[in-house]
């Protein structure tokens, strides 16, 4: 298994790359900083959920067969970038006032939870990443390469809750106040939107 050595220094790099802006801790910045703090925690955990399916296709080498076509990347960003636009035409045409107020304390999890799977689902570009990433840290000599790549993508599991809960926590927090006000629920949601349409047209264009 992974030594103790490994561990530490998988889990810090790991860490500081859960903080580096990205497509999923904004995306999760948003949705708490929209829908409230208890959104934005099931959305890290859909987002988990979605990194233990890409972690096991590593581990199992799915990964690679995937990424060795071209037609599987391009429906998949495809689909990732038409998900994205959904999400920016609900941002834009999100109520404001007390009915928005109403419907962000008792946002749909399971709902939430979806929008995080969905969104790490279909990012092409984080099965590259762990194809690119894990292997550096495997050492064949110290027992089942599929078991050691199971296990780090388990400390990257643990650091991305670590960080996208901070972040959700403290973008919860400062949106709490705004949310109060139509006009601020009115430019949270635009910036939104707008965000959204930014991170779908990044998705689009991507090359493998």
């Amino acid at each position: 298994m992974l030594s103790l050595d490994t561990c530490i220094a998988f889990f810090t790099l790991s860490l500081l790359l859960g903080f580096t802006p990205g497509p999923d801790n904004i995306f999760v910045l948003m949705q708490s900083a929209t829908q409230g703090r208890k959104a934005g925690f099931v959305v890290t955990l859909g987002l988990c959920a979605g990194l233990v399916v890409h972690t096991l296709a590593v581990a199992f080498g799915l990964a690679a067969v995937f990424a060795a076509s071209a037609t599987a990347f391009t429906v998949l960003k495809v689909v990732g970038a038409a998900y994205l636009v959904y999400l920016a035409w609900q941002a834009f045409r999100a109520p404001v006032g007390a009915l928005a107020s109403q419907v962000e304390q008792q946002p749909n999890l399971r709902r939430m939870f979806l929008r995080g799977w969905i969104m790490n689902l279909t990012n092409p570009k984080i099965v590259f990443f762990f194809l690119a990433l894990l292997p550096q840290f495997v050492h064949a000599e110290r027992g089942a390469v599929a078991l050691q790549l199971c296990a780090l993508g388990g400390i990257f599991i643990l650091t991305t809750l670590i960080a996208f809960g901070a972040i959700t926590y403290f973008a919860a927090t400062v949106s709490t106040r705004l949310r109060r006000s139509p006009a601020a629920q009115l430019w949270l949601n635009r910036v939104a939107g707008t965000v959204f349409l930014g991170m779908a047209a990044r998705l689009a264009l991507a090359q493998r």
